[in-house]
């Protein structure tokens, strides 16, 4: 192809702007696209910032399901709920009355035990000893004043009258010779030597049988009573001195004083045992009828006027919330607490079973008349609503709704109280009804929930 016809072809294909005006003002379309674009994005910042102004405006309240309580429903009677602890009625912790080393340990944490069982047992060499010294000691008391009691022995009476039978012949026959020797000594025939050996031997036999005869009567009358007394005395002391002995060597048995379960066991074999009025004195085991449980409460001084005794209630634990037991209060606290504002009040446990176990969580629901004196009907008693939700307007009885971000008033009739709550009419249950918000709060204002954006 020649090259003049290829210039006047590129020559074409170029792009005339002579017509746009001045070069790269844009064309008037343009312009008004741009203009309404523009125009939009500040119409979307106005109103979204309008939305942050006048939507932030409306107040936040907090809210609580309104719920359906029918008349067969167990806990429609229920006037408080309160929680406390699982305990023991009567928990025992027993230490050992003597000191000395544990030789024998039958039990352990947990077990069933009986009344009069042996747990622990002493090494008991040096008490034993003890109480057989003092026992022989006692035989020996008893022994002396039975001799006393019974007096001398026949035998011995008839051996005393036997000797003094004696000394008065000696004493006769000393006589006779006596009065002999006078007579010779008158006549000249025998000496003043003589006399006097015969006189003397005579006044000796006289003094014999006179003891003789004081002994025969000592052994015919037995001995004093102050003896006798004396000898009371003696075998008494000793008696209580074995008996003392007896009792500490009986203490290094160590036995169940009640039938029940053992909470806790705080010595091993071989370890040194004080005794209890010692100040270093430690328990050798706990023990609890676990079949004699109640639950310990403190209640509130304020709501302390809806007890009374013998109230009955419901018993829940946190550990098994789906078993439930009958209580009743057994005993309330004759003082208050002035640091917690309390009343301590025990509940007892009337149905217990193995689940329980001292020290736990409970709750207990009281009732204000027996459930099985309600209705046992299906039918809608109320709805239950917490005490803050029920507002007063115009002399009536009012609660708030949340329903699509407003407020909707609604009256009600309160029909019963309940711990926390009471029950009304005038809902159908499930409502969304206010219970903290502001006090000016109108029916149909817009509102927040606290917790959702």
């Amino acid at each position: 192809m020649p090259i003049d016809t290829k210039h006047q072809e590129l020559q074409g294909l170029r792009i005339d702007r002579t017509e746009r005006g001045s070069e790269g003002d844009p064309s008037p379309w343009a312009k008004r696209t741009i203009i309404v674009g523009i125009a939009v994005v500040a119409l979307l910042g106005l109103s979204a910032l309008l939305y942050r102004v006048f939507g932030s405006s409306a107040p936040e309240v907090e809210t609580a399901r309104a719920t359906v309580e029918s008349s067969g429903d167990p806990t429609a009677g229920i006037v408080l709920t309160a929680t406390g602890y699982i305990v023991a009625h009567h928990k025992i912790e027993a230490n050992s009355k003597v000191t000395g080393r544990v030789a024998w340990i039958g039990v352990e944490k947990g077990d069933h035990v009986k009344e009069g069982q042996v747990l622990v047992r002493l090494e008991d060499q040096e008490f034993r000893a003890q109480y057989e010294q003092a026992a022989g000691a006692a035989e020996s008391a008893r022994a002396q004043l039975l001799q006393l009691e019974h007096g001398s022995r026949p035998e011995e009476i008839q051996q005393t009258e036997h000797n003094l039978s004696e000394a008065k012949a000696t004493a006769a026959n000393d006589k006779i010779t006596l009065d002999r020797t006078k007579s010779l000594f008158a006549q000249g025939v025998i000496s003043q030597q003589a006399l006097d050996d015969a006189t003397a031997k005579y006044e000796a036999s006289q003094q014999r049988e006179h003891s003789i005869e004081q002994s025969y009567q000592l052994a015919k009358l037995g001995p004093r009573a102050e003896e006798i007394a004396r000898a009371k005395g003696a075998l008494m002391q000793a008696e209580g001195q074995a008996g003392y002995a007896k009792s500490q060597l009986d203490a290094t048995v160590i036995r169940a004083p009640i039938t029940g379960t053992i909470l806790d066991r705080s010595v091993e074999k071989g370890e040194l045992l004080t005794g209890q009025f010692a100040s270093a004195a430690r328990p050798v085991f706990s023990l609890a009828d676990l079949k004699d449980i109640q639950v310990e409460l403190d209640i509130a001084q304020d709501d302390f006027a809806r007890l009374g005794p013998k109230q009955k209630g419901i018993v829940t634990v946190d550990a098994f919330p789906d078993r439930k037991y009958d209580g009743v209060i057994a005993e309330i606290s004759p003082e208050a607490n002035r640091q917690k504002a309390t009343v301590q009040v025990k509940v007892q446990i009337l149905n217990p079973d193995d689940y329980l176990r001292p020290e736990m969580n409970s709750t207990v629901k009281f009732f204000a008349d027996e459930p099985s004196k309600k209705s046992s009907a299906s039918g809608p008693a109320g709805v239950f609503v917490p005490t803050n939700a029920v507002r007063d307007h115009a002399g009536k009885k009012v609660v708030f709704i949340a329903f699509r971000d407003k407020a909707l008033q609604r009256e009600v009739r309160v029909t019963a109280q309940r711990s926390g709550g009471v029950l009304v009419q005038g809902l159908t249950g499930g409502e969304d009804v206010i219970t903290a918000g502001p006090a000016d709060l109108k029916d149909g204002d817009k509102i927040k929930i606290k917790g959702q954006s």
